[in-house]
Parts: structure tokens; sequence; C-alpha cells
């Protein structure tokens, strides 16, 4: 099994490059680290938004590599990028005003999505310096052109919940009905979500290599 940080996120390195974060360039990290960690090995890939957008566009640029994903919280694509896009300049040019506490306290007051009920409030583990970078890069990316993900023909579990404008089941929805092979679970409370980690190791014993 291998996780890591994205570029900028935790404890990998970043610059101050919007280029850097785009959903493109991510991918292409991704599938250099699966080079050096697992040469010639079809692998089975995880991850939240951010990560389900890096994985798609990792698939269109090497379909082999994959045997099966578990994708959680897609993120907003094609008709619906251009609104969360202009949230997120709007985001990014705030932080460099206001800095991260101010943005923190602002996104506090807002609603979350009803599987969050209870859940304590997450910090974004970047930097400041890098955070409205990360978001730019976040705001210049899209997912890939739907017939590219037409032809991801590996098992997949889209995990989702609802009421969440930054990860809409529209998304969701319409990746289940793109991907060949895939199944759709959406969660409206937090028991829901809490059965989400049994679903992701069904999904590896499964498909994993």
């Amino acid at each position: 099994m291998l996780r890591y940080d994205a570029r900028g996120h935790g404890y990998s390195t970043g610059r101050a490059v919007a280029g850097d974060y785009t959903w493109e360039c991510l991918s292409a990290d991704l599938l250099a680290l699966l080079d050096a960690y697992f040469p010639d090995e079809q692998v089975h890939g995880v991850g939240p938004s951010m990560g389900c957008a890096t994985l798609l566009h990792a698939a269109v640029r090497d379909p082999g590599r994959f045997c099966g994903f578990t994708f959680m919280l897609p993120p907003t694509g094609w008709e619906t990028r251009a609104a969360q896009a202009a949230h997120y300049l709007s985001r990014a040019d705030f932080i460099e005003l206001n800095g991260m506490d101010a943005l923190l306290i602002a996104e506090s007051m807002g609603a979350h999505p009803p599987a969050e009920t209870g859940v304590p409030d997450t910090v974004p583990d970047i930097a400041t310096g890098l955070l409205p970078w990360a978001y730019r890069g976040a705001a210049a990316s899209d997912l890939p052109p739907r017939d590219a993900i037409r032809g991801i023909a590996v098992p997949t579990t889209i995990l989702s919940w609802v009421d969440d404008p930054g990860h809409p089941t529209s998304t969701a929805i319409e990746l289940t009905r793109l991907l060949p092979d895939a199944q759709l679970r959406i969660a409206t409370t937090p028991a829901e979500v809490r059965q989400w980690p049994r679903h992701l190791c069904d999904d590896v014993a499964r498909y994993g290599t």
C-alpha cells in the first residue's frame, strides 16, 4: 500500500505556482510515484475530492495502471465547475488579504452536509503561503472529458453525500453513468459515512492486487 501527500500538502513541499496544483499536474505526480514504487503493476486507486479527480486524470493518461477505484466525494465538474472555480479564486484572494484564521472562521459559519453532523471542522493540511496557489490550480482544473471517462473500464465504487455544493451528488451520479462498471452509494447520515471504510476494505480485498 502507498499513501502519499499530494504536492504542497502535508509533508510534501511545493511552490507558489498555480500550475503545479492543477489536477493534470497532480496526476503526473501520481503516475511517477507508481512507476517508482510499483513498476509494471496494476493498483487499486483510492481518493477523496481532489484525489478522485487526480485518479481520473491518471486513468485517462495510463488506463492500464489501475485495476479498480474507490472514489470519495467527487468534486464539481463540467457544467458545475465554473462556479466552484470562481469560489476558489475568491478564497485565494481572501486568504492573502485576511489570513487562514479568518477563512476558517468564515467557513465555520456556513452550512455543513447532514452526513457531517457531529464531525469536527478540519483545517487544510497545507501551508498558508501555498494554499492560495493550490486554490488557483484547482480553479484552473476540470474533470476529464466525458468520452475519455467512458473508457475507464475497471470496477469502481463511488461514495458521495448530500447537500455539499463543493462535492455535489450530480457529479457522482454522472460518473456512475459514464463509467462502465461503477456502483454508487450516497450517504445522508453520519452512520452511513462510518460505513465507508468497510466499503473501501471490501473494494481493496475484491479488486486490489
